[in-house]
């Protein structure tokens, strides 16, 4: 007596039907986690800040001294920092700094 085990095949349809049931879990889980808690809507006055492109050799010692000159550039460099959120004062050419007013 022979024992016959049969092996499970699958059609190419039965294969994309399978890979949808996997990626479907995958990607509402993923949309989920990639949606932000909360939405800010602006209510006040459009962004007033003017932006400066950094160029290549720009430091903010430099960019201070040239938006304000008649101010300490120390002071000047930390609104800079504070107002673009930056942790140090390395800057990469092509990025994009808002500058305080005033």
């Amino acid at each position: 007596m022979t024992t016959h085990n049969p092996t499970l095949r699958i059609t190419p349809r039965g294969r994309a039907v399978l890979a949808m049931l996997i990626a479907l879990p995958v990607l509402v889980v993923s949309l989920f986690l990639a949606t932000p808690g909360a939405v800010a809507e602006s209510t006040g006055s459009p962004d007033t800040h003017e932006y400066v492109t950094v160029l290549a050799g720009d430091t903010l010692w430099a960019i201070a001294q040239s938006i304000a000159p008649e101010s300490d550039p120390r002071d000047v460099i930390h609104e800079i920092m504070t107002l673009n959120q930056l942790s140090s004062a390395a800057l990469t050419p092509g990025q994009e700094i808002a500058i305080p007013r005033g």
